[in-house]
């Protein structure tokens, strides 16, 4: 892989390159892309959606959307610092190209702003509550029906590929989805393989999977514009990561490790005494004793201790990027750059605290037991008035629920697998209110 490349200014849906030095740099494409995301209908919702905790009437928690306007204010901060670096080792980007260090920072600031518009209601178990539909609930009659790839996108409904369909998929009015740059698809893309076979190796980008079949032929056009290594076996399709990816990895990392952690001490679900002292730990080179010791309250103690860890981890991730980065050009690196971190025992002793605490917390496993019921019955109801539509056998009670659905959904697509993946797409678009709204018509409870 080569940098030249893999920062194509190209927009999904394009036929001809764009140059950088052509782009007005009042306006540059690449802070385009953010502009989109962040005014799509899309990213909205995720005001109202879980990242972990859910909505809280005592104090404030992150929601998916605050959650994601952070990490991209990490990853435009890791994507310059290491701008700066490249452009330093390869001073031909700037001198013949055009390139600038803030560029990187544009393009990890974009991607890791969309990185979870493609999430379901109800946080992680979102996810899992769609798979279970079709694993072991209504969903699985139409297993026969599948091919083995598109029954799989089902079961291990994956909130990145979600996202790529968004970004990418054409719609009447809107044709190349978002239309964002080639490099903020690449970046966004954390596992450019499909659901089949699932976890091939140990390298980070086989982890999960990051588009469904509905998205193979973007994303060949996607990664031969980038010049992304194949990494599959024949009729896999697998891909070498972005290496800019890495980073919107690393700003995630950094944003729920120490986020959710503050979440967590905030709403009295973990000790301060725990908490500072795991945050200390983190921090101890660079912490200003007399400063500390000055702050009077637990939110003012924590708050500090928060900018200093992810400072401290920001720092870190630039420079195992950097160290490594020869080899993440080649695709030889396959861990997630915290994962070499010197400070990989602090960061796994916060994590490990959050779970026990935080993720396993009663409030949390509320949210997510009625987060399945409620994803179960939308899908049962949308899934069955969909295809006995398509059949010509809808009753009277589907034709009333398919007009809430006709200006979301194509009424007349033909293949059972769009049918069934569409219908997925559209829960997961829902915002947690909306979805219980919509559970709650459904179930005859008085609004």
């Amino acid at each position: 892989m080569n940098w030249e490349q893999l920062l194509s200014l190209k927009r999904f849906g394009d036929t001809n390159k764009r140059l950088r030095k052509e782009q007005d740099e009042t306006r540059l494409g690449f802070e385009v892309d953010y502009d989109r995301v962040i005014f799509s209908s899309e990213f909205r919702s995720l005001q109202d959606k879980t990242q972990v905790i859910p909505l809280s009437q005592t104090d404030f928690v992150h929601t998916r959307l605050t959650h994601s306007l952070e990490v991209s204010v990490v990853g435009r901060t890791l994507g310059r610092k290491v701008g700066q670096r490249l452009i330093e080792k390869y001073p031909h980007l700037q001198t013949v190209h055009g390139y600038q260090p803030n560029d990187f920072g544009a393009i990890v600031a974009a991607a890791a702003l969309a990185h979870d518009i493609g999430n379901p209601p109800f946080g992680h178990s979102g996810e899992k509550a769609i798979g279970e539909f079709f694993k072991t609930g209504d969903g699985l009659k139409y297993q026969a029906d599948l091919t083995q790839k598109e029954y799989q996108d089902l079961c291990d409904f994956e909130g990145n590929a979600n996202g790529l369909k968004i970004l990418t998929e054409s719609r009447e009015g809107r044709e190349g989805g978002l239309r964002l740059s080639y490099a903020t698809l690449g970046a966004f893309m954390k596992y450019p393989k499909e659901s089949l076979p699932k976890k091939p190796t140990s390298h980070i980008a086989d982890k999960k999977y990051g588009f469904f079949q509905s998205e193979k032929e973007a994303i060949v056009d996607i990664t031969a514009e980038l010049g992304l290594k194949s990494r599959g076996a024949k009729d896999n399709l697998s891909f070498s990561r972005h290496p800019l990816a890495f980073l919107v990895e690393a700003a995630d990392d950094i944003c729920y490790t120490i986020i959710d952690f503050e979440d967590g001490i905030n709403l009295g679900l973990i000790p301060e005494e725990f908490a500072l002292e795991y945050l200390i730990n983190l921090v101890r080179d660079s912490i200003q004793t007399q400063k500390y010791h000055q702050l009077k309250t637990t939110q003012d103690r924590v708050s500090y201790l928060r900018a200093l860890a992810i400072n401290t981890l920001i720092n870190e991730a630039v420079t195992v990027f950097m160290a490594n980065e020869t080899d993440i050009l080649k695709d030889d690196f396959s861990t997630a750059l915290l994962d070499k971190s010197k400070y990989e025992a602090q960061i796994n002793d916060i994590i490990s605290l959050s779970v026990k605490n935080i993720y396993l917390s009663d409030e949390v496993v509320d949210k997510e037991i009625m987060g399945y019921r409620v994803i179960n019955t939308l899908l049962k109801t949308y899934v069955s008035a969909i295809n006995n539509s398509f059949m010509g056998t809808a009753s009277n009670y589907d034709k009333l629920v398919l007009n809430t659905l006709s200006n979301k959904l194509s009424l007349t697509e033909e293949s059972l697998y769009k049918r069934l993946l569409n219908v997925c797409s559209y829960v997961a678009s829902l915002s947690d209110s909306q979805a219980i709204l919509n559970y709650k018509k459904i179930e005859g409870i008085y609004i």
